[in-house]
């Protein structure tokens, strides 16, 4: 990929990552400019939110810190990894669950 592509899609590649609301926000940014590097990166953090939410709504259920302590420790180490690559200008799927969430959300482009 073009040196270049990733430097115009890196602000909203960052953008993305913050919070769910950032994530809607870059999608609606980069609806004009259609860049690839940006385009993966919104694919990976609304999967990562999304997929936070839903499961954290069955994990609630089992009423134990440890569970959950373990979720959200699982969950935050996905989000840096996905920020990390995404301030470096790297397109790294994410651990697990990259692959899916760009099957799932492929027609965001």
């Amino acid at each position: 990929m073009e040196n270049n592509n990733i430097e115009e899609g890196k602000n909203v590649a960052i953008v993305s990552y913050i919070t769910i609301i950032g994530a809607i926000a870059a999608i609606f940014m980069n609806q004009d400019k259609k860049n690839t590097f940006a385009a993966f990166h919104i694919r990976q953090a609304l999967g990562i939110f999304i997929s936070f939410f839903l499961i954290g709504y069955f994990i609630g259920y089992f009423d134990s810190w440890m569970i959950s302590s373990a979720f959200y420790v699982f969950y935050f180490i996905l989000w840096v990894y996905g920020f990390l690559g995404a301030l470096q200008g790297q397109m790294k799927l994410i651990p697990l669950l990259g692959e899916q969430f760009q099957k799932i959300f492929k027609n965001i482009e």
